[in-house]
């Protein structure tokens, strides 16, 4: 996902904010709808979880990369170098998303800078490259999700979490002590490992990762990693075992459930890397004719197989030309996003 623009950061996080008050409590409108993590709260696990993951950054597994680096005192060593605090690049209502995250009046995302792969393509690259943004406090944090849920967010939405997952855990204790009841957004590269799993199992609402590859050969050279396929997949099973499909509400919006994303890459780069995990019956494989109103189609075809296969899907055209393919299948959601292969050397 793109960030878009910065709405408003680490430093602006405490400033006085004046909202409509229709726009407010999206959780009213939710019925009986109950975020996982105030289970937690109430029975004293979720700050027991906060305490554990942060004893995690020691000698650090809270991603798959298994730095094992004491990121309390240093980030050398670390690929996501990030050491106590979390970045934060930015954080604001997004309308870019799929429709059931959304809405219509946004996904409360939070833009973490750095990340544990390193994508070659990557559109976020002065993020998750360059690390751009300001370490936030747990508080400054937790401070944001409440001022996204008094912009009336439909969720919280966490981008390019697995590197920050103590402070996220931090926060979301901090936040719901002080009246957080939206739903939780896992929004992840999906090379999460079970250690950091295992530690948000009962936190997250919605999990939606990525799945990249089917090769572990093009993984690595694509994303400098080793084993994303087997961590990726492991990863989607236990996240699905958490969650469960994906549940929507009345009004079109996700409550709990697993959202896959896949990305059509060029030249065949990620076909093939969903039956095993997802089943064939369960997934919608292919992107279908364009009307010509998308330009990068061809190369999405190229990547997901030629020709339409399901045609109960139809193409929206999202911003930047994301392709979205809507209604998911009948157990999991699914989105394709077309992205183009530039490498960051070649960039401007």
């Amino acid at each position: 996902m793109e960030a878009s623009g910065r709405i408003f950061n680490a430093r602006h996080a405490m400033a006085a904010l004046s909202v409509d008050v229709g726009a407010t409590a999206d959780s009213q409108r939710r019925g009986l709808f109950e975020p996982a993590y105030l289970r937690l709260l109430r029975s004293g696990e979720l700050a027991e979880r906060a305490r554990s993951a942060r004893q995690h950054l020691k000698n650090c597994d809270l991603c798959a990369r298994y730095c094992r680096v004491d990121r309390r005192r240093s980030i050398r060593g670390a690929v996501c170098r990030t050491g106590e605090q979390a970045v934060v690049y930015s954080a604001g209502p997004h309308h870019g998303e799929e429709d059931c995250l959304r809405g219509s009046r946004g996904s409360g995302t939070i833009f973490f800078s750095w990340c544990n792969l390193r994508c070659v393509y990557c559109q976020n690259w002065e993020i998750a490259w360059q690390g751009e943004g300001e370490e936030t406090s747990d508080e400054q944090l937790a401070e944001m999700m409440l001022r996204l849920q008094a912009l009336g967010c439909h969720n919280i939405n966490l981008v390019t979490p697995s590197h920050v997952i103590a402070q996220i855990l931090a926060a979301v204790d901090i936040a719901a002590q002080r009246g957080l009841r939206l739903p939780l957004v896992y929004n992840t590269s999906g090379y999460d490992s079970p250690e950091a799993l295992a530690l948000l199992d009962g936190v997250i609402d919605i999990y939606m990762p990525d799945m990249k590859y089917g090769d572990e050969t093009l993984a690595r050279k694509y994303s400098h990693v080793r084993d994303y396929v087997r961590v990726n997949r492991e990863a989607v099973r236990e996240m699905h075992r958490q969650v469960g499909d994906l549940v929507i509400d009345a009004e079109g919006l996700a409550e709990r459930g697993l959202l896959v994303r896949h990305l059509a890459l060029p030249n065949g780069v990620s076909r093939g890397n969903s039956d095993e995990v997802l089943g064939r019956r369960n997934l919608a494989r292919h992107v279908p004719q364009s009307d010509g109103t998308v330009s990068p189609l061809s190369s999405s075809q190229r990547a997901c197989g030629a020709g339409p296969q399901n045609d109960s899907c139809r193409i929206f055209r999202g911003a930047r030309d994301r392709l979205a393919l809507w209604p998911p299948s009948p157990r999991w959601g699914f989105v394709a996003r077309d992205l183009v292969m530039t490498p960051i050397a070649d960039r401007a």
